[in-house]
């Protein structure tokens, strides 16, 4: 099993490009970015982690100028999107970014999708949340007929254009791994219906749908797992679940506050794996 971590790469921390270099040196698989374009002052939406919502959440660097950070100071290490909006993107700008980004990394960029829990920022770039599944569907198969297509159309409910050209296609084929998130009850049928992997936030709750979606695929499909705590019990019932990466998340903030947790992160990890 890989390890990776991920992080809110906020404008007052550690920059996103230095994180990737040292989360890469210290060993690390994968870097994963956290995106929201903005709060909303006025947001009814309750926050799922309870009390107040960090400041962290209004404070991050676009998510795509981040990874471009993070891959021009790395060489190895993975990085991807933990997750992006793209119920709250246009499909064609965001199929360039991933595919921009994925082919400036040598083909080492992972898309985690989702389709977001904020109902006030979504409807503020005009997005109806309650048809905001469907419209994730139609704009993850939207850039997937980019990134295949020299001279790509697409119809359907909610996103329509005829024989575009768009360069330059991801360096990974098809396309990075559209890796979708969420844990509800009709997330594996997203999964299923076109993504690469399934990339839930970590609950003991996950551990038996990963069977569930191996037995329901028709063709292999990554799990990935995000918020994993630093509990060498854990990893180990991870990886007899058949998940292929678990990951972290960082605090934001200065270096010393990210290494503690960095380092326990790492003891968690040289206890499960023995080293």
């Amino acid at each position: 099993m890989e390890f990776g971590v991920g992080y809110f790469p906020t404008h007052d921390a550690v920059r996103p490009g230095e994180v990737a270099r040292r989360v890469e040196e210290r060993g690390q698989d994968a870097l994963f970015f956290a995106e929201h374009t903005h709060i909303p002052a006025s947001r009814e939406t309750p926050y799922g982690g309870g009390g107040e919502l960090p400041r962290k959440y209004w404070h991050t660097y676009d998510l795509f100028v981040a990874l471009t950070d993070a891959v021009a100071a790395t060489s190895r290490l993975r990085v991807g999107s933990g997750i992006c909006l793209v119920t709250e993107r246009d499909p064609i700008v965001t199929a360039k970014e991933v595919a921009s980004v994925d082919h400036l990394s040598g083909g080492r960029f992972e898309f985690g999708i989702g389709a977001g829990w904020n109902r006030e920022e979504m409807a503020n770039h005009g997005t109806d949340p309650r048809t905001r599944m469907r419209l994730m569907g139609d704009r993850v198969r939207a850039m997937q007929a980019i990134w295949t297509q020299d001279e790509a159309s697409y119809s359907s409910e909610f996103v329509k254009f005829e024989r575009i050209w768009s360069w330059p296609k991801p360096a990974q084929k098809p396309w990075p791994p559209v890796l979708v998130g969420g844990d509800g009850p009709s997330v594996l049928d997203r999964v299923i219906a076109y993504g690469d992997g399934w990339f839930p936030n970590y609950s003991e709750s996950v551990l038996p749908r990963i069977a569930e979606l191996r037995s329901r695929a028709d063709r292999p499909l990554q799990v990935q797992v995000l918020s994993a705590p630093s509990d060498p019990r854990v990893l180990e019932r991870l990886e007899d679940a058949g998940v292929h990466r678990a990951s972290t998340w960082l605090p934001s903030g200065p270096w010393s506050v990210i290494e503690a947790k960095l380092e326990k992160w790492e003891r968690a990890i040289g206890e499960f794996t023995g080293r």
